[in-house]
């Protein structure tokens, strides 16, 4: 009776890889990289996506995605007038992940920069969204000689008191990591990715075409869950960390931030963020959720060419 057991967890696990494989390579079939990769030494290799000429802007993504949440409609725009440049975050779309344990957001930076500079970009305008925006702080934090000017659009960036979500203390732990990630690889449907993606949109609709676009199956491959569970796992303390050093941001910021985000707080984050950097000024959206590069776009490009402006850049 055990040697059966034993036979048919064995033959689950099996099959849980296989579908997870599986999976996995119908996701990457349908959304390959649309950019190039660079090579960063060591193993680790960062996705680009270069458009448009002008002044140098880099674009950082959020939480779980990549940079098809930027170069759905805020990029092209943009590079009408900038020399864009959208990363896939170490560990999410195409970029490799740096470590085991979860990339920090001072060590994504570094790694960021380094790819900016390895495209020519050596000071740009940088705008992170989300958990981006808060690799952007660490970014002028830790490499202001890289940086030209800051724009953090609902970025977490003050310390918070909430537990962490169920759904990461899980994933992030190495029982959830070894078992659960590859059941959520096989078995959830990319439908479900796109149910998480209306919330995170409310109260504003979901634009049409995003999901189809943004390609849920990236975010629910192995790697990308793993690596995704530990950044966010580790975030809070790596905010804590950086806190200290706002005051030394010495670049024009321009942050934005809607007044009904439920994802990151207006009022915990960028309310008092813009009281510890010198000259931050803050544009508050009413009735605008977290996700405002899509939803207030206007205002999100208005802030990047203020950021240029004050830079001396246009």
């Amino acid at each position: 009776m055990f040697l059966a057991l034993a036979v048919a967890l064995v033959a689950f696990a099996a099959f849980i890889q296989f579908r997870a494989r599986s999976h996995e390579a119908r996701a990457e079939a349908a959304y390959p990289p649309l950019g190039r990769i660079i090579e960063m030494g060591d193993g680790v290799r960062v996705h680009a996506v270069v458009m448009g000429e002008g002044p140098d802007l880099v674009l950082i993504h959020g939480a779980s995605g990549n940079a098809r949440d930027m170069t759905f409609g805020l990029a092209p725009r943009l590079a009408e007038r900038y020399r864009v440049i959208v990363f896939d975050r170490p560990g999410l779309g195409y970029s490799t992940r740096i470590n085991e344990t979860g990339a920090t957001i001072a060590q994504q930076a570094d790694l960021l920069a380094r790819a900016a500079a390895e495209l020519g970009a050596d000071r740009p305008i940088v705008m992170g969204q989300s958990y981006g925006g808060a690799v952007a702080l660490a970014w002028a934090v830790h490499r202001p000689a890289n940086i030209a000017a800051l724009v953090p659009v609902s970025a977490p960036s003050i310390p918070w008191d909430t537990p962490l979500d169920p759904f990461y203390r899980v994933t992030s732990s190495r029982v959830g990591s070894a078992l659960i990630v590859p059941m959520l690889t096989a078995f959830v449907p990319d439908a479900r990715v796109a149910q998480t993606v209306r919330s995170i949109f409310a109260p504003q609709a979901v634009p049409e075409g995003y999901g189809a676009y943004v390609g849920a199956g990236l975010t629910l491959r192995r790697h990308t869950l793993r690596a995704n569970a530990d950044q966010r796992a580790n975030l809070l303390d790596e905010i804590r960390e950086l806190e200290p050093h706002y005051p030394r941001i010495a670049v024009p910021v321009e942050l934005v931030h809607g007044s009904a985000d439920t994802t990151v707080g207006l009022k915990i984050h960028s309310a008092r963020l813009v009281d510890r950097i010198p000259g931050a000024r803050l544009t508050v959206l009413e009735g605008i959720g977290h996700m405002p590069h899509h939803v207030a776009q206007d205002d999100v490009v208005a802030a990047i060419d203020r950021a240029a402006a004050r830079a001396g850049l246009r």
